[in-house]
This record gives C-alpha cells, sequence and structure tokens, in this order.
C-alpha cells in the first residue's frame, strides 16, 4: 500500500448539466495529465492510474449543489500545467477565483490557482516544489 501515490480514494461531485460539465473537465483535467477512465451513463471518473475524481448527476435525483467552504484541489506537474489549466477552465466557461501564482500564506513551495466550474464548485490546480519542501 505504500506505492498508492495519495490518501484519497476519490472524489465526487454533482452537476446539473452533465454534457456541459464533461466538456469543462475534459479541457481542465486534460491540462494536468489527466483523462476519462471510466464512463457510465451519468457518471463519468477521471484519473492518471485509477478514478479519482467523479464527475455525476446526483444519485437521488434531486439538484446537484456546491459545498460552502468546499473546494478539490488537483496536483499540477509544472507551473505551465497551473496555467493552462486555469486557462482551459475560463475558456470552457468557468470563473475566476484566484489567477495562477505563489500564495503568501501557503507557502514558497505553493503554486496554484483556483477557478469555479459551470455549476459554482471551486477547483484549484497546484503545483508543489518538492525541492523547496525538502528544504524547509
Amino acid at each position: 500500500m505504500d506505492d498508492i501515490p495519495s490518501i484519497l480514494s476519490h472524489v465526487s461531485i454533482g452537476t446539473n448539466q452533465f454534457e456541459q460539465a464533461l466538456a469543462f473537465y475534459d479541457a481542465v483535467l486534460t491540462a494536468l495529465g489527466c483523462r476519462r477512465l471510466m464512463e457510465h451513463p451519468d457518471a463519468v471518473a477521471y484519473g492518471k492510474q485509477y478514478p479519482e475524481f467523479w464527475l455525476q448527476t446526483p444519485f437521488d435525483g434531486q439538484p446537484a449543489t456546491v459545498g460552502n467552504g468546499t473546494h478539490i484541489g488537483f496536483i499540477a506537474p509544472t507551473k505551465a500545467a497551473v496555467h493552462a489549466f486555469y486557462e482551459a477552465a475560463l475558456a470552457a466557461g468557468g470563473q475566476d477565483e484566484g489567477a495562477p501564482g505563489s500564495r503568501a500564506g501557503y507557502g514558497e513551495p505553493y503554486y496554484g490557482c483556483f477557478v469555479r466550474d459551470l455549476d459554482g464548485h471551486k477547483i484549484e490546480a497546484a503545483f508543489w516544489d518538492l525541492q523547496l519542501i525538502e528544504k524547509s
């Protein structure tokens, strides 16, 4: 189990506009090297090696809602990938919540951006400079 690169199995979010949300996440997650790994009629899973991020219509048939104080952070392999994610999100209809850059309160190793998807979910792409982490 020590070779699993994440502490989470997966994260799922709901959408009220499935096809449009798929187009949005196809664009932004491709910028981070992710792809669709599993597809069902009302759910799609993205990841690199295994399904880590699910987009779906809610199982209970009720409208999807956004969690206040909740956001999902995706790992970006480079600072350039953070910029590609941000630009893809805005081009696909996402809303800016914080342009790519360092954040004073997050520490020197952090570089990232924040956007809202088409349903209002807050998402982030974050590059962590491992060399700076090792020095701290």
